[in-house]
């Protein structure tokens, strides 16, 4: 019975291309102005028109990538660093996780050790090189993460990890990138 709020942790278009589906939608005040018209170039739904089995199934006879565009979907609320999401029984604060975009927001509650990632780590190649990625910014980030007391964390991409495999991610990204500027 309670209504169903959507967080959107970045504009990217594989973590916005339905948002439009959902009445309640929240995300990151940094492109929260993006929200409203879903531009191609902000979501890089632009990089998926010309890829080649773009989705595995058609969703309608004689649909084509390269038609697609993602509806706007204004968000009803923008969150940022300090935030919280009050679900009642369950209370997130918002970490702004900059580096894999500029816009990266996570969702961590700290009473359950509940971690929601986003783009911003996850169990796979952290992804720092697409055009409004910025490497010194994500070596921050996972500086950060490095200590924060996760018990499980759900990444956009990639399987859930715990702490000790959120630190073995970080210290490794921080390890790759040693010396290399944004």
């Amino acid at each position: 019975g309670k209504p169903l709020l959507v967080v959107a942790t970045h504009i990217h278009l594989d973590h916005v291309g339905s948002l439009h589906e959902f009445p309640l939608r929240a995300g990151p005040r940094h492109s929260a102005a993006y929200f409203n018209s879903m531009d191609d170039a902000v979501t890089y739904a632009h990089m998926f028109h010309d890829l080649e089995d773009a989705v595995s199934k058609l969703p309608a006879p004689g649909w084509k990538a390269a038609d697609y565009k993602i509806p706007p979907a204004p968000l009803m609320r923008t969150l940022d660093e300090g935030d919280t999401v009050d679900l009642g029984d369950r209370l997130f604060r918002v970490l702004h996780l900059p580096g894999h975009s500029p816009d990266s927001i996570a969702l961590f509650d700290e009473a359950d050790g509940l971690f929601f990632a986003g783009d911003a780590i996850y169990d796979a190649m952290l992804i720092d090189d697409l055009p409004d990625s910025d490497r010194s910014a994500y070596r921050r980030t996972m500086q950060r993460l490095l200590d924060l007391p996760i018990r499980i964390g759900h990444g956009g991409h990639g399987p859930s990890f715990d702490a000790k495999r959120m630190r073995e991610i970080a210290n490794g990204y921080l390890r790759r990138t040693d010396g290399i500027g944004a």
